[in-house]
């Protein structure tokens, strides 16, 4: 049996396990495991991975993160809080492994194979159950006293929306109020299911623009792509566009003229695949890291 490279996307619904020969998006085989408590579904993803030789393993995983011990921070989903997830893989795989966000995942998948080539520093947003944001400066995701959290930005309500919130950590911050249960808790539908001309959109680009321009502003990136299943919606990428061009008022004078800033705030090209084809990048830098230091203790 040839060697291959694991990679884990854990989402918060579904563990997406995959392995290929190489980096890239050409996998040799795929499995999906709903997300339910953290010893079945841990174990359900080792039964995949068992009995392959693996040269290592990249977990692209929901959040936040303790990067250090491999650890779920406080997430809202029940039962994950302090998920030992690096732990489970590595007692019963014994390979290296390298472990980061979700995003951080999909922001590599996107530099390296997507929308994101050549593009430094380069920012991931996905748009969905909740917001999240991986930043990648010199081709690195950004870690310092812990991962980007840009979902949790507070934003500016606008007057006429009395909509309380969704996030149970802020009610009001981006995620709260942008997120697609924030959607279907406003408007009562998910996302999927409103109109194109449906109001919900021009507030939707409202809050996610407010994001591109704190983004723009602190990180300077070349390029930021957006990606997640509420960005799935016909239009909605145009309305941001249009936003983020009046909030930053002419300021940044790179993207006054409107065919700039287009190539700024870019689609996917990965779609839903950038998280795990991203994973495969962490697991080939595993085993790259491996190579020079030594086997990992088991």
């Amino acid at each position: 049996m040839s060697a291959v490279y694991g990679a884990i996307e854990a989402g918060g619904t579904k563990f997406v396990c995959a392995v290929a020969e190489s980096p890239g998006p050409d996998l040799v085989t795929k499995q999906i495991i709903p997300t339910t408590t953290p010893d079945q579904t841990l174990a359900k993803a080792v039964e995949f991975f068992r009995g392959r030789s693996l040269r290592g393993l990249g977990i692209a995983c929901f959040g936040p993160l303790d990067l250090e011990r491999g650890r779920i921070g406080a997430t809202p989903k029940t039962g994950w809080v302090g998920g030992d997830v690096v732990r489970a893989f590595r007692e019963a795989l014994g390979v290296p492994i390298r472990f980061d966000t979700d995003v951080n995942g999909a922001a590599l998948g996107e530099a390296r194979h997507g929308a994101g080539k050549c593009m430094d520093p380069l920012i991931y947003v996905t748009v969905g159950t909740g917001i999240g944001t991986g930043v990648l400066v010199s081709g690195r995701p950004v870690h310092g006293m812990m991962h980007p959290e840009a979902g949790h930005l507070f934003v500016k309500r606008r007057a006429d929306d009395a909509f309380h919130g969704s996030c149970p950590f802020h009610a009001d911050c981006l995620e709260g109020m942008a997120s697609g249960p924030a959607i279907e808790a406003r408007w009562g539908s998910p996302g999927s299911a409103l109109p194109a001309d449906h109001p919900a959109w021009e507030l939707e680009a409202h809050y996610l623009a407010q994001a591109m321009c704190d983004l723009i502003y602190v990180v300077s990136p070349q390029r930021i792509v957006l990606g997640g299943g509420v960005m799935n919606h016909q239009g909605l990428l145009g309305l941001i566009r249009q936003e983020t061009r009046a909030l930053l008022a002419g300021y940044v004078q790179t993207l006054a003229d409107p065919m700039m800033l287009d190539e700024q705030i870019v689609p996917a090209a990965l779609g839903d695949d950038a998280g795990i084809v991203g994973a495969l990048e962490l697991a080939f830098e595993a085993a790259q890291a491996s190579s020079l230091t030594g086997p990992p203790p088991v």
